[in-house]
């Protein structure tokens, strides 16, 4: 085990930093490498999924509610709603708190 190389031990001449430094600042420069970084944790995929869904039946419910008035479409929006409001309420606080990189250029 003492035989590896430990990259913390390790010491870079001033060259090598440099070239890292220059390495890292065209990595960075990478718009399209930026992009596939930034994904989604699938926790935070699964819960912005299930908020579009449940956001899309909630429409789809208030529009034929209002169309047929028929109680039973009326009570399901009423029910799914505040479902709907709750998962988008835990969405957001999810994206605040993990500091979301689309957000984070405006502070």
């Amino acid at each position: 085990m003492s035989g590896r190389n430990d990259p913390e031990d390790s010491v870079l001449s001033s060259r090598e930093r440099l070239a890292l430094r220059h390495i890292a600042a065209e990595l960075s420069a990478d718009r399209r490498l930026a992009r596939r970084m930034r994904h989604l944790p699938p926790r935070l995929r699964w819960l912005t999924l299930s908020v579009s869904i449940l956001t899309c039946a909630s429409l789809v419910l208030v529009v034929m509610g209002i169309r047929t008035s028929d109680p039973n479409i009326i009570w399901s929006f009423a029910v799914l709603w505040p479902l709907t409001l709750i998962q988008a309420f835990r969405l957001l606080c999810r994206l605040t708190v993990t500091g979301d990189r689309t957000t984070a250029s405006w502070r």
